[in-house]
């Protein structure tokens, strides 16, 4: 009998309760849920008791209990880098780690020299990286790397709140809980600052797969849109890049990477966030035909957990390096950066 793995969850919050737990249910000839810390004890202890687990009164506690072999750390992005780095040094076998990684670079590079330090392997929850559809591209994938001329990321989806409703009874926030901050300062920069950390890092770790070793990805244009919506345009040497997100009233979602050569177009449609129903579906077109890989049993969000468990199990390539992250979180920040400083000159002008 294989022994299972116990997760200990920092954060209680919707992706905790909507994709974690869910996920770890079918996994749970692998996994077992042992304990859950949030900065509200309520919910904390409210999920905890739908999971059969153990609610800490504090971090230290979790990181503290025994039968927490791996730590998701799900809080805001701010708190990622402490709690990585503490889980760490705590001597946890993995850690999980939302996106993304770190809210500045330097956390980033903060969490890679701990990782080096203590050889605890670090997943981040860029679930289609770790999706079928992306891996059933195989030798398109490489060919593209070399010889793609336009790079897109496209997303239409319904806000969070109504994915959370449709998929799960969400535990209710405690009635003492402080309220959500509303986003300060102009609408349109913090539309693309959030919207390129919260939408466009899911697939940024694969775009930056497809620009240019050496290449800088410059910001050209970006336009924003209602109620939550950005397209950002990039140059990176000859190749161009399309970053497109809208968040509305519409329910049917719409999630697509392609990559385009003057040979070959590859299309992956991923399953939308916060549903568990298999896999994307590839289509590779060329040669005036197009091959379609069709959906797997498993996604993205299960194959980060068993992505951890075959790196626990030995099995070495499973997971991106400590490098590799950081760069990731240099990408993204650099497209922001950019992003909302050409915003923030059209406001000026």
């Amino acid at each position: 009998m294989i022994e299972r793995i116990g997760v200990g969850f920092v954060g209680a919050g919707g992706v905790v309760q909507a994709i974690h737990l869910p996920t770890l249910a079918r996994l749970q000839d692998r996994f077992r849920t042992v304990a859950v810390w949030d900065v509200q004890p309520p919910l904390a202890q409210a999920v905890a008791e739908i999971a059969g687990a153990k609610a800490h009164s504090s971090l230290d506690a979790l990181l503290a209990d025994p039968a927490v072999d791996v730590v998701a750390v799900c809080t805001p992005p701010p708190f990622h880098a402490d709690q990585v780095i503490a889980a760490m040094r705590a001597g946890k076998r993995a850690i999980l780690c939302e996106k993304p990684l770190a809210a500045t670079v330097a956390e980033a590079e903060c969490i890679a020299v701990v990782a080096a330090e203590t050889g605890v392997p670090l997943v981040v929850g860029s679930m289609h990286i770790y999706d079928p559809a992306l891996r059933s591209a195989g030798s398109a994938l490489a060919k593209l790397a070399a010889e793609a001329h336009t790079i897109r990321s496209s997303m239409t989806l319904p806000s969070n709140s109504h994915i959370e409703q449709w998929v799960f009874e969400a535990v209710p926030r405690p009635v003492d809980a402080p309220p959500r901050s509303a986003p300060s300062g102009d609408r349109r920069i913090w539309m693309v600052r959030d919207g390129i950390m919260e939408l466009a890092i899911h697939d940024l770790p694969i775009v930056r797969m497809f620009v240019p070793e050496g290449e800088q990805a410059n910001v050209t244009d970006v336009a924003t849109f209602g109620p939550i919506g950005y397209a950002i345009t990039l140059r990176a040497g000859d190749r161009l890049i399309e970053l497109f997100a809208h968040m509305g009233k519409h329910w049917q979602p719409r999630w697509t990477f392609e990559a385009m050569s003057e040979t070959m177009v590859l299309q992956i449609e991923f399953t939308p966030s916060f549903v568990h129903a298999g896999s994307g579906v590839t289509t590779i077109s060329r040669d005036g035909r197009s091959i379609v890989h069709h959906p797997q049993m498993h996604n993205g969000y299960e194959g980060e957990w068993l992505a951890i468990a075959a790196t626990l199990a030995g099995k070495q390539g499973k997971i991106a390096t400590a490098d590799t992250l950081v760069a990731d979180v240099k990408f993204a920040i650099d497209i922001a950066c950019q992003s909302c400083a050409l915003v923030e000159g059209r406001i000026a002008a």
